[in-house]
């Protein structure tokens, strides 16, 4: 199984549309939010199952402010990241998830890739394809690849 990472495109789509070029067919496309009224284009674009959650630039939107979905086994939650305050520290939403019995939590706003698998919820925010902030501000996106054994694999990937 094989799953496009992204957020924080903020209407900006040109680089989504490059990085699905660039990945070819996908099973899955998650967006975990600030895609700021783009949803219905990024389904139309995907080629697959979409899944997207609100960020906080989604103003007046439908999208839930976070998800439950299984990725192969791994309980799985989408958020933004904003109501846990991502920016200042990632405990919150590592201990949140925990305890809600999460494998996995996944997470934009920072604009900053991580994968974080040094506890018991794995952390993945893909950062941003549209406004990067890490060093070198290189548009980011994470590719998840669960494999025949149902082991999930992660490789942050540039523009």
């Amino acid at each position: 199984m094989k799953i496009l990472i992204v957020s924080d495109t903020h209407r900006q789509n040109g680089n989504l549309c490059k990085v699905l070029a660039k990945v070819g067919k996908m099973d899955r496309l998650i967006h975990l939010g600030d895609s700021e009224g783009s949803e219905d284009y990024i389904r139309e674009i995907a080629g697959c199952p979409v899944e997207i959650v609100a960020g906080n630039n989604d103003f007046f939107s439908r999208l839930p402010k976070e998800k439950e979905i299984m990725l192969g086994g791994y309980r799985t939650l989408l958020t933004h990241g904003h109501y846990y305050r991502v920016s200042f520290t990632t405990e919150l939403l590592k201990e949140d998830a925990r305890v809600r019995g999460f494998q996995i939590a996944m997470f934009g706003h920072t604009h900053k890739p991580l994968v974080d698998r040094s506890g018991p919820v794995t952390l993945i925010n893909p950062g941003s394809i549209s406004y990067p902030r890490q060093d070198g501000r290189r548009p980011s996106y994470i590719l998840m690849e669960i494999d025949r054994e149902g082991e999930a694999h992660y490789t942050v990937n540039y523009l």
